[in-house]
């Protein structure tokens, strides 16, 4: 089956079991002419980049790879050649502002390390693009709302990259939530991490938003409040630690631990680590456990439940490329996106609370 046939008819399967894949949140107004194919221009080209989001702008309907913005002139040539980019679509740290000149981009994904997210989120903002934005969206709730603020000003639509809220997999395990099929959720386990052998990467650099908890952490997280379809209201007990101080250094987490608490007393533990592969995520209800594993991989995610088997499959990039397809939709259609930028703030919010409370050894409200 091609890419685009196996993913209308993972969307018929998804859409027959009354699965979303757009849920409106907050709705900008747009007075732009219309265009049936939006073009984007991706903010730093490492390996999320390369590897995932250029192959899934190949497939995607909605929109398309037209322009990039790098500090590596090798890679503007790399790119150049292997996407047929002009050169007019070429742009540097320095001429990114002069992006608002061009008609051919109409959305600038950002894919930097998080302490470069909030900077380019505003400039891109001001130079009247949409925003794409990847996770962590920021290293502060300042930030987050810094950036909120501006593309409300700029009447822009921002939207984080949380692919997995795109899936249908995921959206199983939510609908089973939302609508108690199996009672309400009494508890929660959940955790994500990988081995990180990288030395000298950003997220070994606190000052570039490095450490777990912003990056993997934020799966846990996602899974956490997606898992119980609530908020938490506190993060009752946390632990940060490293196992190779050599590489984390001066406290940054390499392996974290926390206790969520949520309305009505339910609990969720998370885990999440740099140290060891873990992907997966229980849901304790009323009627039996949702079981998830993996829950957040880019291809492969599948469950159970007393309800029966959840494994819609795909290949990567599709999360990508639904993630994607749907933005540029409801861009196009001056709807709400499915993952603003509230969605990822909420995240901040959480990882704030998680390490002050490993720091002080406390319950943290939220």
């Amino acid at each position: 089956m091609n890419p685009i046939s196996r993913r209308n008819t993972l969307k018929s399967l998804a859409l027959g079991a009354g699965v979303s894949l757009i849920s409106p949140f907050n709705v900008f107004s747009s007075t732009r002419p219309a265009k049936d194919n939006l073009g984007v221009a991706l903010v730093g080209l490492g390996y999320y980049s390369t590897d995932l989001l250029a192959p899934a702008l190949q497939k995607t309907q909605k929109c398309h790879l037209a322009g990039i913005v790098t500090g590596t002139p090798s890679k503007a040539a790399i790119w150049k050649e292997k996407h047929k980019i002009p050169d007019k679509n070429i742009y540097n740290y320095e001429t990114f502002d002069t992006i608002a000149d061009n008609p051919d981009i109409d959305v600038i994904y950002i894919v930097l390390p998080p302490s470069m997210h909030m900077e380019y989120v505003i400039r891109a903002a001001k130079a009247g693009k949409h925003v794409w934005c990847e996770k962590p969206m920021a290293m502060t709730v300042e930030e987050c709302q810094a950036m909120i603020d501006a593309c409300k000003k700029a009447n822009v639509s921002l939207s984080i990259g949380y692919r997995c809220q795109h899936e249908p997999n995921t959206q199983a395990f939510q609908k089973i939530v939302k609508e108690k099929s199996l009672g309400n959720v009494l508890g929660l386990d959940c955790a994500a991490g990988y081995r990180e052998n990288r030395t000298d990467h950003w997220k070994q650099k606190r000052e570039m938003g490095g450490g777990v908890i912003y990056d993997m952490g934020v799966y846990s997280i996602q899974g956490a409040r997606l898992g119980t379809g609530m908020e938490p209201i506190a993060v009752n007990s946390a632990k940060v630690w490293t196992e190779r101080p050599e590489i984390y250094k001066d406290g940054l987490g390499e392996i974290v631990e926390a206790e969520l608490e949520f309305p009505g007393g339910v609990i969720g533990t998370i885990k999440t680590s740099f140290g060891g592969n873990m992907n997966f995520l229980n849901i304790k209800c009323e009627k039996g456990m949702i079981e998830m594993e993996p829950f957040s991989a880019y291809a492969g995610n599948k469950g159970k439940s007393p309800l029966g088997e959840i494994n819609f499959s795909f290949q990567q990039p599709m999360e990508q490329v639904w993630q994607m397809d749907n933005d540029a939709q409801t861009i196009m259609d001056g709807k709400p996106q499915a993952v603003p930028g509230e969605e990822g703030l909420r995240d901040i919010r959480i990882v704030q609370a998680i390490l002050e409370s490993a720091e002080k050894g406390k319950k943290v409200m939220i």
